[in-house]
């Protein structure tokens, strides 16, 4: 990969930059950065923490050929798009309803990433900010079956793109697993901070299972 800086929102497209119609998808395993918490994300420290965690480990790992400390296999990438798990302890996942929202927010790292690595990662990011980077976790996650759709506009408007979810469902003899060991996923490709409010593009992701075999 030499010469080359290596997208994964590029070179996997169809995870990445679905079209605004629901498509099912088979999401392969992959190794993250996660962070968990609990509570609504608006005006709660805890989630803006979690946030500095993910990008703060996520960029010392990514430029660690500074110190030469970079791990076998290393290669130039841009930092994938932050993605959050959304769900509830018990009953059904609302919008609307925030406060008791549990959410696991996370970043997919680069295959050369390990686990040691990822301890040296939280080591060198303590040294430099007072965070509890104790918080964070490496893991292995395998999503697997999922129906997802790109959403264009602001969160708030999310509920109308996963009625079309919600029907693509219905009629593709699926059922969602969302509050029965699933979660609702999103990966934010824009930054709410600069981007328009109605041009803000976020992937929504639904697992699910089939209910007839083909």
């Amino acid at each position: 990969m030499s010469g080359k800086v290596f997208d994964y929102k590029k070179e996997y497209k169809d995870l990445y930059m679905p079209k605004q119609l629901p498509v099912l998808i088979d999401v392969p395993a992959m190794s993250l950065i996660m962070v968990d918490g609990q509570g609504d994300p608006n005006n709660n420290p805890d989630f803006q923490q979690a946030v500095e965690l993910l990008y703060g480990l996520s960029f010392t790992i990514k430029m660690s050929k500074m110190k030469g400390r970079q791990p076998d296999g290393y290669f130039e990438y841009v930092v994938p798009p932050l993605e959050g798990l959304w769900w509830i302890g018990s009953g059904e996942f609302s919008f609307e309803q925030r406060g008791n929202w549990l959410w696991t927010l996370m970043i997919r790292q680069p295959e050369f990433v390990t686990a040691d690595f990822f301890e040296w990662a939280r080591v060198e990011l303590k040294k430099k900010k007072a965070l509890p980077v104790e918080r964070a976790r490496f893991a292995a996650f395998t999503e697997g079956l999922c129906v997802q759709i790109m959403h264009v506009g602001p969160y708030a408007t999310e509920p109308e793109t996963m009625e079309k979810i919600d029907t693509f469902i219905k009629a593709n003899a699926l059922e969602s697993k969302v509050g029965r060991g699933g979660k609702h996923h999103e990966i934010y490709l824009s930054d709410p901070r600069k981007a328009k409010p109605e041009s803000m593009k976020t992937v929504l992701r639904c697992p699910v299972e089939r209910l007839t075999e083909e």
